[in-house]
Order: structure tokens, then sequence, then C-alpha cells
């Protein structure tokens, strides 16, 4: 009985460990960046005002 408790933390805590390191591994790679990004000049920025 006892050693079928200790399989199941055991697992568990098995399983805590790699989701950590997954987490900690998808952290540290940054964001994604672009293959082609757009030229600068292309951007188009669009400016809201707020009514008085």
């Amino acid at each position: 009985m006892l050693r079928h408790i200790s399989e199941r933390y055991a697992r568990g805590f098995a399983a805590a460990v790699v989701a950590v390191a997954a987490l900690v591994l998808a952290a540290n790679a940054g964001p994604a960046r672009a293959a082609d990004p757009a030229p600068v000049g292309q951007v188009q920025q669009v400016h809201h005002h707020a009514g008085w």
C-alpha cells in the first residue's frame, strides 16, 4: 500500500518538475521574431482623440 502511494507522489512530482522546466524554457526563449518584418515606411499610426 505504501509503495503505491509513494509511486503516485513520485509521478506527480516528476510531472511538476517537467512542467516547471517547460515553463522556464518557454520564458527564456523570448518573443518570436517576424521572418519578414514590414518596412518602417508602411507602418500606419492611428491616433485616437478622447471627446472633450
